[in-house]
């Protein structure tokens, strides 16, 4: 079975764990195929750890901590020696790894051009991950380097690199791609993304004086699909975070009509 959804499939944002890493991979490859020779798409990770996220809502837990029941009596050595105390075990989660892509200039020393980023949840609400994401954007744009962002998360506040209310609501939907040109540090390309249509193929900005490159967005959600067997999922359910009003309603009618929901009576 193919993604049942015409662009992205709102059911896979619970799975974006494995989700984002295959996007990014694939990405990569897509991109190697047309950028000139002198240019490489590498892929790199940001690492860090969430130890206090700022917003009510926890992304991954950070520390899990268990109290160990043992028999009243504390054991002690066969000798009479004095009984030992009990530990408080602490076990702490590995740190949280983000992938991103750069295009790099082999002919000028390997120097980043472009940084292609696909947002997690932990960028889009308050804690260390989205600090340092917002860092590293600040950084880029310092460094007049071109970044793509590509948001497929409904969950969490928008990143926008200006006030909200300069968008009108034609470019409001579910997702979101911005594109920031280096050499354009005023002007922000804004793709709308609706639920209900095709996810659009992008314009990549590489160096000023190249043609931009294509990255279809919709062909790399249908190899995640695909590759990542998510035929499996359960479309009976609703997805998480939940549609509303008329998408929820719009999405319920196509589940249906392809046999993936019970018709109602």
């Amino acid at each position: 079975m193919t993604n049942p959804f015409p662009g992205m499939d709102p059911y896979l944002e619970r799975h974006w764990g494995d989700v984002h890493h295959r996007f990014i991979t694939y990405a990569a490859d897509q991109l190697q195929l047309v950028l000139p020779r002198s240019l490489v798409a590498r892929m790199d990770e940001r690492v860090y750890l969430d130890s206090a996220p700022e917003s009510g809502r926890r992304i991954i837990p950070d520390v899990r901590v268990f109290e160990q029941r043992h028999r009243k009596k504390a054991r002690a050595k066969a000798n009479g020696a004095v009984a030992f105390a009990e530990p408080l075990i602490i076990e702490l989660d590995e740190p949280i790894t983000e992938p991103f892509i750069e295009i790099r200039d082999r002919e000028s020393g390997d120097r980043v051009i472009t940084v292609i980023e696909v947002l997690s949840l932990s960028n889009k609400v308050p804690g260390a991950g989205q600090k340092k994401y917002l860092q590293k954007r600040e950084e880029l744009q310092q460094g007049e380097v071109s970044l793509v962002e590509i948001d497929l998360l409904r969950a969490g506040e928008r990143l926008l690199p200006c006030a909200l209310d300069r968008l009108p609501q034609s470019h409001r939907p579910a997702y979101q791609v911005i594109v920031q040109r280096g050499w354009k540090p005023t002007a922000v390309e804004v793709y709308a993304v609706p639920l209900r249509k095709r996810l659009p193929a992008i314009r990549v900005p590489l160096r000023a004086t190249d043609a931009d490159v294509t990255l279809d967005l919709q062909q790399l959600i249908e190899q995640c699909y695909r590759n990542g067997a998510y035929e499996t999922i359960d479309y009976r359910k609703d997805p998480d975070p939940p549609l509303t009003g008329s998408d929820a309603r719009w999405a319920a009618a196509l589940l249906r009509e392809k046999g993936l929901r019970k018709a109602r009576r």
